[in-house]
């Protein structure tokens, strides 16, 4: 991970911020399988358009997503597959550390309430 010279990693903080949603990763998930119209979306997750239209917007923004035109619709796609890899990463390391960061003061399961 890259280190500017204030010692700040600002890219991978707003890397980690865009994927810190459930329903960005939930829509990640969806479309690690294919591409997907909003519609799709709306429906298989069970949100509003516009809470998926939404988060589409800040996966877009951070050039994780884009989508095509096709007629009169949108097809969304991950751009970069390897996000897949890194979300793979990410469960191995919650798998090594147990309940340690459900039970986090600051982040886990407890905090969220």
């Amino acid at each position: 991970m890259a280190i500017d010279g204030d010692g700040c990693v600002t890219p991978a903080v707003a890397l980690f911020r865009s994927l810190g949603d459930e329903t960005r990763l939930r829509i990640v998930a969806r479309l690690a399988a294919g591409e997907a119209r909003v519609v799709d979306l709306t429906g298989e997750l069970g949100l509003a358009q516009s809470t998926v239209s939404k988060h589409l917007a800040c996966l877009r923004d951070c050039g994780l997503v884009d989508y095509r035109v096709q007629g009169r619709q949108s097809f969304y796609a991950l751009t970069r597959p390897e996000l897949m890899d890194l979300l793979a990463a990410a469960e191995g390391v919650l798998a090594a550390t147990g309940e340690a960061v459900a039970l986090c003061p600051a982040y886990g399961t407890e905090a969220a309430r």
